[in-house]
């Protein structure tokens, strides 16, 4: 009955303290995906129209099932962790009806020594040896009194603790089965969320922004100190282009002229130095 009540003491200890960790790690895990969550939604604010609309509706669905995890903290310390705390009690009192028995047993032993002695001592002392001899039945009515007593509260104290492990274990399970099912419904709406994200338009939206700047860039207009250089030939008027093919005439006209006269000097050169050696 001890060692029933010991290895409760013990592992129902060990149980409440290894299930309380397990717990707040659940806890910090929401606390991180929540805090995922954030950054996620801060990013989507960030990018294009696609892109933004996919990590939020993403992040909503990763929001979702945290509220699961926090209902399974919540669940784990009212099913759990509460109930196995609540046999530090239990086992005071069965120890209290251990100590009682043991006293009980106790007091008969030291009422059968002491008959015992007074039998080797005063043989003839009726009187005294039928006292102590009344004493050892009370003790020994006692000490049954007390061992059915503490044999009830034992076989009570044990099919409840078994009935608490199978109740504990169960709830634990069932609590992870209902999280992890809602989690697996929520994740598979996440994934089709993304497998859905059309990279396609945030590219070409990305595209059409990156063109518009450049094309903002090339449209300036270029600072030059001839005015009529500022404009490329094929976009002349035809005005323009008229007296401007006008004018290079005039001045292939005029070099050709000047071209004639000196070759005519020329001559004239040649002609003299030919008769100054004559």
């Amino acid at each position: 009955m001890e060692n029933t009540v010991n290895n409760a003491e013990k592992y129902f200890g060990q149980f409440c303290v290894l299930l309380a960790a397990y717990t707040r790690k659940t806890a910090r895990l929401r606390d991180m995906a929540d805090l995922l969550v954030k950054q996620l939604l801060d990013f989507a604010n960030t990018e294009n129209p696609e892109m933004r609309t996919t990590l939020k509706n993403f992040a909503e669905e990763l929001a979702k099932i945290q509220d699961y995890r926090q209902a399974k903290v919540e669940r784990f310390e009212l099913k759990v962790i509460n109930p196995l705390r609540l046999y530090e009690t239990q086992i005071k009192q069965t120890r209290a009806e251990i100590k009682k028995f043991n006293k009980a047993r106790n007091n008969e032993i030291k009422q059968l020594e002491k008959l015992e002695r007074l039998r080797q001592k005063s043989p003839s002392d009726r009187h005294t040896i039928s006292q102590a001899e009344t004493n050892v039945q009370k003790a020994a009515v006692d000490m049954n009194r007390t061992t059915h007593q503490l044999e009830e509260t034992i076989d009570i104290f044990q099919k409840q603790k078994l009935k608490d492990i199978q109740k504990i274990f169960s709830d634990f399970v069932t609590i992870e089965m209902v999280f992890h099912a809602k989690a697996v419904e929520v994740y598979s709406k996440a994934f089709e969320i993304l497998e859905n994200y059309d990279l396609e338009r945030d590219l070409e939206d990305f595209r059409v922004k990156v063109h518009g700047v450049r094309g903002n860039v090339d449209a300036r207009p270029i600072n030059a100190t001839n005015p009529s250089s500022s404009l490329p030939w094929s976009f002349a008027t035809p005005s323009a282009q008229s007296t401007m093919q006008n004018q290079r005439q005039e001045e292939e006209e005029m070099s050709g002229e000047a071209s004639a006269e000196e070759d005519q000097i020329e001559d004239l050169r040649e002609t003299k130095t030919s008769r100054i050696r004559k």
